[in-house]
């Protein structure tokens, strides 16, 4: 990768947003039944949220300010969906406030993979 994607991906997970990091600690070190994911995994031209390589799967999580971008994330959810990857979006309120519903429903997402 060039230097300047993993210095990117390296700028955007230290400056991780709250849902960011209560979504990290659900998918971190396995936990999501033994399936490694990535912070910031570049695909593409797109840096994405979370992914699980081995899966091909994408999360991203969407704070306030995608409620006016629906056109650029739809733009790059089908990129990423070219590429072969299925991409799940939860929003970040949704994510601080409910992570165990945010969990059952990205298993039913790998299980279906």
């Amino acid at each position: 990768m060039p230097e300047h994607r993993t210095t990117r991906s390296r700028e955007l997970r230290r400056d991780r947003s709250r849902a960011e990091q209560v979504c990290w600690e659900l998918l971190r070190a396995k936990r999501m039944g033994g399936v490694r994911f990535r912070r910031q995994h570049p695909i593409g031209p797109y840096f994405a949220d979370f992914a699980c390589v081995a899966k091909k799967l994408v999360i991203e999580i969407d704070g306030e300010h995608h409620a006016f971008q629906a056109e650029a994330d739809a733009r790059r959810t089908a990129a990423m969906e070219q590429l072969g990857w299925r991409v799940v979006r939860f929003w970040a309120n949704e994510m601080v406030a409910n992570p165990e519903g945010i969990w059952i429903e990205i298993e039913g997402h790998l299980r279906t993979l």
